[in-house]
């Protein structure tokens, strides 16, 4: 599975490709499968999204979780302050990141 992270030009956010725009929630994140380059630049041009880049991921029962741990504290926000994390990502649970 692919999936397509990058960050928010209005606010700097994570954000995560859903399949139709992009989202905070890592939980909501689509495959891209071998669409992934075009929707980079479609979404890079129109200037929704900076510095995308696919990445390969698994789906799990609480949805897609990165292969890379970069991309997974990338998901779940700051590893030393767990009271910033993402929202919807805290029923994940810590161990999900290593």
């Amino acid at each position: 599975m692919k999936i397509l992270t990058g960050n928010d030009l209005k606010t700097g956010a994570v954000v995560w490709w859903d399949g139709q725009g992009w989202s905070i929630h890592i939980t909501d994140a689509a495959d891209a499968g071998d669409d992934a380059e075009n929707i980079i630049a479609v979404e890079s041009a129109a200037r929704r999204v900076n510095a995308a880049y696919a990445i390969d991921a698994e789906q799990t029962e609480d949805g897609p979780r990165p292969a890379h741990i970069k991309d997974r504290v990338r998901a779940l926000g700051p590893t030393v302050r767990p009271d910033l994390a993402v929202p919807a990502v805290k029923t994940v649970g810590w161990d999900w990141v290593i």
